[in-house]
């Protein structure tokens, strides 16, 4: 596959972006998320605007940093890729303003940052990057990742968490109480989040049938 495809109309921009991408051995965030992240970017922002070359940086650079879920910097992960991704692109000769803006989507993007988008395009990454995490690929990354992690798939005890506090630390199960089902509420925009409610009604029944076969409800 010739370097740069997945991301038209920016191949040219990807081929010149991806080595620097941050791509390590996290199959969760691989060059298979980044194609996906630009595939639901490209189609929020056709309906809602932007720039695109400015949207299509900020996916490609969006986890350039790269820091396990695990890890105590994790809440600081997109600001540490913003910085670094603004590195890149004034390195490329970018003018500081695109640099700015591109910053700030990647400083945006995540979850746990809590920072607010101020422009489209970070909204479109944002909701973009959120909608990898829900549906049948969010599924397959909260198992993937918690293998990762060394967690159990559930608690034999208490599996839907109905005597005991939440840990999706321990429990990958927990993880879809604990965040996934919740991330529809926060989409950005009105195409993102309507893709995010078809997304977390799939979810939202795989956890019934899941619960089902291991008995932890009636089926």
């Amino acid at each position: 596959m010739a370097a740069g495809q997945g991301f038209a109309p920016y191949e040219g921009l990807a081929r010149a972006l991806l080595p620097q991408a941050g791509i390590g051995d996290d199959g969760a965030h691989d060059l298979g998320h980044l194609k996906r992240v630009w595939t639901n970017a490209f189609a929020i922002a056709a309906r809602e605007g932007g720039d695109g070359e400015l949207i299509a940086a900020a996916v490609l650079l969006h986890d350039c940093v790269a820091v396990e879920k695990n890890s105590p910097l994790r809440s600081k992960a997109s600001m540490l890729a913003a910085e670094r991704a603004a590195e890149i692109l004034a390195a490329h000769g970018w003018p500081a303003d695109r640099v700015a803006a591109v910053r700030h989507a990647v400083a945006a993007h995540s979850f746990s940052a809590g920072i607010t988008p101020e422009t489209i395009e970070a909204r479109v990454l944002q909701d973009a990057d959120r909608l990898d995490a829900i549906g049948m690929i969010g599924i397959a990354r909260c198992f993937y990742t918690a293998g990762r992690m060394g967690s159990s798939l559930y608690d034999p005890v208490d599996p839907r968490a109905e005597h005991r506090p939440l840990n999706d630390g321990a429990y990958a199960l927990d993880h879809f109480r604990a965040k996934l089902l919740k991330l529809k509420d926060g989409f950005q925009t009105e195409t993102g989040a309507a893709i995010a409610a078809e997304r977390t009604r799939r979810i939202a029944e795989f956890v019934v049938l899941f619960e089902q076969e291991i008995g932890a409800i009636e089926g």
